[in-house]
């Protein structure tokens, strides 16, 4: 698909609620915005999509060509994307299914998109299934409405949990697979890119949210309140604690294939609480702080 159309295609899309005339028409459509494996920046790509329990489902089809395409390869980058499918905009996970997992879900693109089967049939690639789950916290988590800095903050936070969840519940289901009878390491799990794509997300995201702090918050916080120069300190050195953590999360989960359960689950559980215990504090001396500055913040005065 030409540059030139594809933005014919956004733009059409978005003036119109989500409703494109042409090859499109009565397609059910959406815009999916990666960020360049390389570049850095995003991009946007016109996507048919099939619905599922567990999210939209999008096909690296590439109209049944040799490659997969280049929106595939930034999600494997950066996992964290945003959707628009004209009547709802938001964050989601992408997280590319894996072998039976992935045959199953291609058998219900299949059944509702046929195309699809016929673009499979005419590469000898296998097409990747991408769950594009939605990042929305549980029912009952985080602010109901965010309107100050404090509900900005806890929001970031609730979802960082939540990721750190996904990754414990999903390496339960990998070692589950793998002591099933008569599977093999190699066999079993099915589970690896889901558990690196909530990893990776919940890596990203940490990093960026500190650097944020460091950068910007911290400074204008502390001259505001210098009193407080001690907590200060105290995250801005945890920051670099958890940046190590993270590198340890990482090279943990790059290891289990080959991991003892029982040692993995306890690595992973120590790794997880002294994550929870910065957001905890960082929660304990930033809100009351935040509280008093709206979100998003209004014009200049």
């Amino acid at each position: 698909m030409s540059t030139f159309f594809n933005q014919w295609v956004i733009e059409e899309f978005r003036t119109n609620e989500g409703k494109v005339g042409g090859p499109f028409e009565g397609s059910d459509l959406l815009l999916l915005t990666t960020t360049g494996a390389k570049s850095g920046e995003e991009r946007t790509t016109p996507l048919g999509y099939v619905r599922h329990e567990r999210g939209l489902l999008v096909v690296g089809s590439n109209l049944g060509g040799p490659r997969h395409p280049d929106w595939y390869h930034n999600l494997l980058a950066n996992p964290l994307v945003q959707v628009e499918t004209g009547t709802e905009e938001y964050e989601a996970v992408a997280v590319p299914a894996e072998r039976n997992d992935r045959d199953q879900l291609f058998a219900h693109v299949v059944e509702s998109e046929p195309g699809y089967g016929e673009y499979q049939e005419n590469t000898d690639r296998l097409l990747p299934v991408v769950v594009l789950e939605r990042s929305d916290p549980a029912p009952g988590e985080g602010p109901g409405q965010v309107r100050n800095l404090a509900d900005k903050l806890v929001e970031v936070h609730v979802w960082l949990r939540g990721q750190l969840r996904h990754v414990s519940a999903e390496v339960d289901a990998y070692f589950a697979a793998r002591a099933s009878e008569g599977s093999t390491a190699e066999e079993a799990p099915g589970l690896g890119l889901q558990i690196r794509q909530h990893c990776l997300a919940f890596c990203q995201t940490l990093e960026f949210h500190h650097v944020s702090e460091d950068a910007h918050m911290f400074p204008a916080m502390e001259a505001a309140h210098p009193h407080l120069r001690d907590a200060f300190e105290r995250l801005r050195s945890e920051h670099q604690i958890v940046a190590q953590l993270q590198q340890d999360l990482a090279t943990l989960l790059n290891g289990l294939a080959q991991a003892d359960p029982k040692k993995f689950r306890s690595e992973l559980e120590r790794m997880t609480k002294e994550l929870s215990a910065h957001l905890d504090y960082e929660e304990e001396q930033l809100i009351p702080l935040l509280a008093e500055i709206p979100f998003p913040p209004g014009p200049p005065s």
